[in-house]
């Protein structure tokens, strides 16, 4: 085998990369050691900021293939016809911590998937639970902030936790699901994935639907308690990372079947709550889950940082067919994702190779910036409209439009007639067995009990008890037991 040649960035070969070049045996090292420098003034910038959310995650690519028919609700291109196959690129991931968390931790996980689709990448970006604890994005940063780590004391703080859920009623629905048993997937593979905010799907004749997007784990659900979590996560910070890698290489293929709840766009106006709601789930018995396809995950990433943290996903990225809703945390995800992403890597992010659309052919008057890769040609121009063949908007819009009437100002959401914030959590909570229950008040007491202020307990306690009397009342006894030890 032929020895390849180490070269510096300008591609010239490398004399000597054991040692510097210094003024003399045992001399001061010289400026002038161009190799050196090099090295060194890399390695001081290998690490671009972390995601402020979804920090640590794991990554594969695999295809999504159609299954049945749904051309009656949406025209994209990449499910037209079944056994359709459009190669994928997931990544899960941690919400709250750091980059250096572990992976077997109470927090919900991001599921967000990239098509890469004949028409352009379509990124759907959600979670492993169907809602979430606000409904408005002005509140999202404070959320964040409540569930990071303290400024002064360096850790996540109960008291910051519970106090900004007291003052958060609708986070009560998401509350009882992460403090419940699927709080705490036993891997990435063994949990469902959601869209969790609804979506636009327009078919060919112009008809817009409401859709909700349910992957639900082939592998089936398995979860872990807390001690199981907390043991797990001292002998294997990176399992959930392990457990996929090693399961993909084995040729042990993960897959999930993706169903749609899909409502017809003239009966959201009068449906009994907002169904733009994410704090909210549409029942089954009102929208069916229908089959659409099946994804399957097939290949390991070769990079982690070149194609898991360099992977940017956006949900403002649709294709024909589909858009967005009035879901007010949609709209403002719509700007905050892709922002975040030009922060982090750069306003030319997508023509990363993870980034980049595989088939379809990226034409537009996008030039410079950092890193630019697709600049044109000598005679392109790069203004539009222009005389010399270059491209041009289709108009054909990608999905229906919205029809919207009243005044701008800042608006209180209208109440639909069971638009308050604790019915679905006493429905899920009701939906439990006896044990489910049992471990359920225990995880919320074991967080509760340690927070210092009485009145933010008592906040706390209003909700619960506001979603089911038994739900409270066994709330406030575990919360009273634990703080009387």
């Amino acid at each position: 085998m032929t020895q390849r040649v180490l070269t510096t960035e300008s591609g010239a070969p490398v004399a000597d990369n054991q040692n510097s070049a210094t003024a003399g045996v045992g001399g001061p090292i010289l400026l002038q050691d161009q190799h050196l420098l090099e090295k060194l003034a890399r390695f001081n910038r290998e690490r671009i900021p972390e995601r402020v959310v979804h920090a640590r995650g794991s990554g594969a690519y695999g295809y999504f293939e159609v299954t049945d028919d749904v051309t009656g609700f949406t025209r994209a291109d990449f499910l037209s016809a079944v056994g359709k196959r459009t190669e994928t690129f997931i990544r899960f991931s941690t919400v709250a911590d750091s980059l250096g968390g572990a992976d077997a931790v109470r927090d919900p996980r991001g599921f967000a998937l990239k098509f890469y689709t004949d028409e352009g990448n379509y990124d759907l970006v959600g979670n492993n639970t169907p809602v979430f604890f606000i409904k408005d994005p002005i509140k999202f940063p404070d959320f964040i902030h409540s569930q990071k780590r303290d400024p002064f004391t360096g850790r996540q703080e109960p008291d910051n936790v519970w106090d900004f859920w007291a003052h958060a009623p609708e986070a009560t629905h998401q509350v009882t699901w992460l403090m419940g048993d699927r709080g705490i997937p036993a891997s990435y593979r063994h949990m469902n994935g959601y869209g969790s905010h609804t979506y636009q799907w327009t078919n060919a004749a112009g008809e817009a639907f409401f859709v909700k997007y349910h992957f639900k784990t082939n592998q089936g659900v398995r979860s872990l308690s807390s001690e199981q979590a907390a043991e797990l996560a001292g002998k294997d910070n990176s399992s959930h990372q392990t457990d996929l890698l090693q399961a993909i290489e084995r040729g042990t293929n993960p897959s999930w079947t993706l169903y749609v709840q899909v409502m017809p766009a003239a009966e959201a106006a009068d449906y009994r709550f907002n169904p733009f709601d994410l704090t909210k789930v549409w029942p089954h018995s009102d929208y069916p889950l229908q089959r659409v396809g099946r994804l399957v995950l097939d290949r390991n990433p070769d990079n982690v940082f070149a194609e898991v943290e360099q992977a940017a996903f956006s949900p403002n990225n649709f294709v024909p067919g589909i858009g967005p809703s009035p879901d007010k945390m949609l709209q403002g995800r719509l700007f905050a994702y892709a922002d975040a992403h030009r922060y982090r890597l750069g306003v030319n992010h997508t023509q990363l190779p993870v980034n980049a659309p595989r088939t379809a052919v990226v034409d537009n008057y996008g030039r410079d910036g950092l890193h630019a890769t697709r600049n044109g040609a000598r005679h392109d121009k790069n203004y539009e409209p222009n005389s010399y063949a270059g491209p041009a908007q289709t108009d054909t819009a990608l999905s229906a439009p919205l029809a919207i009437h009243g005044w701008t100002g800042t608006h209180v959401a209208p109440a639909h007639t069971k638009d308050d914030d604790f019915f679905q959590a006493g429905e899920l909570y009701r939906l439990m067995s006896e044990d489910e229950k049992g471990r359920l008040v225990a995880n919320i007491a074991g967080g509760l009990s340690q927070v210092t202020r009485d009145d933010v307990i008592e906040k706390n306690l209003a909700h619960f008890h506001a979603a089911d009397a038994d739900y409270g009342k066994r709330v406030e006894e575990a919360v009273r037991a634990l703080r009387e030890d």
